[in-house]
């Protein structure tokens, strides 16, 4: 059986590098492992308790967390704006964190990864990725980063899946969440 690891990008813009990361983790995924991007969160509304009402859930965050339901393990890509996470990103956590301590991230790894232009790849959203995830109830891998300077420059003529570092870095982080996965699964049976 294969690790559903269900991948969500901060960055709504079609040519966006983070993107393209997500697509690099997608065609590179180690043997077990399917990564699937989520690309509905642009028709996601922000999260409101009272549009959180059984039945009458908004139906983009219902596909949401039916995708996330049936993920086994999650990659969060975040750009960086303003020095943390996309609002975009933020409101994904939020609808996940919902029915409060049994939303479809609790107990499920979580890696954070992304790109930015900036000489720290986008460092601070992603621990600020990492902090509302675990508070969300995900079971962040703490140890797992990776983060990539210079995305404008670095990724202006080649894709982050036909660059080796980036490829192999990549690998690394999903073959760290496949096995934390299986743990996970092995402890629910």
């Amino acid at each position: 059986m294969a690790i559903n690891v269900l991948t969500l990008v901060g960055s709504l813009r079609s040519g966006s590098t983070n993107l393209q990361l997500a697509e690099a983790a997608v065609v590179n995924a180690p043997d077990g492992v399917d990564v699937n991007v989520f690309s509905g969160l642009a028709s996601l509304p922000f999260y409101n308790e009272d549009i959180d009402v059984e039945g009458q859930v908004p139906e983009a965050a219902a596909a949401l967390r039916e995708a996330a339901g049936a993920a086994d393990a999650f990659v969060l890509v975040s750009p960086e704006y303003n020095g943390t996470m996309p609002a975009v990103l933020k409101n994904a956590i939020d609808w996940l964190s919902r029915p409060y301590g049994a939303g479809a991230l609790t107990g499920k790894p979580t890696a954070v990864i992304g790109t930015a232009f900036g000489r720290f790849g986008g460092a601070w959203a992603q621990d600020e990725a990492r902090k509302a995830a675990g508070i969300a109830g995900a079971k962040v891998l703490e140890d797992i980063k990776l983060s990539i300077p210079g995305s404008l420059t670095r990724f202006a003529e080649l894709h982050p899946k036909d660059d080796a570092e980036v490829v192999g870095q990549v690998s690394e982080v999903l073959t760290a969440l496949q096995a934390a996965a299986e743990q996970e699964l092995v402890a629910q049976s």
